[in-house]
């Protein structure tokens, strides 16, 4: 009768598990609204333990669970040691979430952090608990880690020959996180593209373009090659826009024609700054226009191709408004009879 008897006390066990997380998480639903997704996550965390330890005390003394696969060092390694792993690295990944998710954001929502810091904070921790959870598991299930200096040392040589670039990467990943030369959010040139930095991972960055095409580039590129970084320091850039007028025009009356233009989008608060003021340039003598240069500054490089339409749009219709002309290349032709 003994046997049954463990049955039995496992299934009141878990009944009363079970009545009681009802019972809890319609209280959670009714009168607490405040941190209810955290508490839901942490109660259904305990009954899967509960159930994970009931289960295991019937299952403990099972051969086929125990039954020794294959040596590490002095550990018998079983499929029940090896279930175990699996279950601490999938307890500290949803670990890892939930400090993500739910109470990491709390925290930088107080110390006002931008996304950048954040990311990085989420990363180191991420990777901490994981590196924790290993070890971990690798002490609970007996394996002696200087028993591993053996496949360490394979290792190394393998990175040595194989592995350069990976290696590479994930050292430059670290670098980034903590150096910072890029962070997400910031806008980034390479190779003449313009895109902006949407994930920092370990092995490499993704970097969304102007058309919402994602370019995975390796950690060390931003660390060996040149990288324009628009948002790195000081956000503010200088935009110049050229602009060619008819020969016939009145310089003097586009230069202020142009000041105005952009005077007007300060005014309307967008992202044109005052400070340094709009200045136009006398650029050159065109083939078939007297070509000037608008100079104005903005304050997010995000805003660069908007401010240009604008300045445009307002552009030519001052221009059409004082019979500006703005050419097209034109060409003389002589026939020869």
């Amino acid at each position: 009768m003994e046997p049954y008897s463990e049955w039995i006390y496992a299934s009141i066990s878990l009944l009363i598990t079970c009545i009681v997380y009802i019972v809890v998480k319609k209280t959670i639903n009714e009168r607490i609204k405040k941190g209810q997704q955290l508490l839901t996550t942490v109660l259904n965390w305990l009954v899967f333990f509960v159930f994970l330890s009931i289960l295991s005390s019937l299952l403990g003394e099972a051969q086929w669970l125990n039954m020794k696969l294959f040596n590490i060092g002095t550990a018998d390694i079983s499929l029940f040691l090896i279930l175990l792993v699996i279950f601490i690295l999938y307890i500290a990944n949803k670990l890892s979430r939930l400090l993500k998710d739910l109470i990491l954001p709390g925290i930088y929502e107080q110390y006002k952090l931008d996304p950048s810091v954040r990311f990085t904070f989420n990363s180191i921790f991420h990777y901490l608990i994981m590196v924790i959870a290993v070890f971990t598991s690798l002490n609970m299930i007996g394996i002696n880690l200087n028993s591993l200096t053996v496949f360490a040392s394979i290792f190394g040589v393998g990175i040595g020959f194989g592995m350069q670039n990976i290696a590479a990467n994930f050292i430059s990943g670290i670098i980034i996180l903590f150096e910072r030369p890029i962070k997400v959010g910031d806008r980034v040139i390479i190779d003449d593209i313009i895109g902006d930095v949407m994930e920092i991972k370990m092995r490499a960055t993704v970097i969304r373009t102007r058309d919402n095409e994602h370019m995975i580039i390796p950690n060390s590129f931003f660390l060996e090659e040149k990288v324009i970084n628009r948002s790195f320091g000081d956000p503010k850039i200088r935009l110049l826009l050229p602009v060619g007028v008819s020969y016939s025009s009145d310089v003097r009356l586009v230069e202020s024609l142009l000041i105005e233009a952009a005077h007007e989008l300060i005014q309307k608060k967008g992202s044109l700054l005052q400070e340094p003021p709009p200045s136009v340039i006398f650029s050159d003598f065109g083939d078939s226009s007297l070509d000037f240069t608008l100079i104005v500054w903005i304050d997010n490089p995000l805003g660069e191709f908007r401010a240009k339409s604008d300045l445009r749009f307002s552009i030519l219709e001052k221009f059409r408004q004082n019979d500006i002309e703005i050419p097209f290349p034109q060409r003389d032709v002589h026939m020869r009879t």
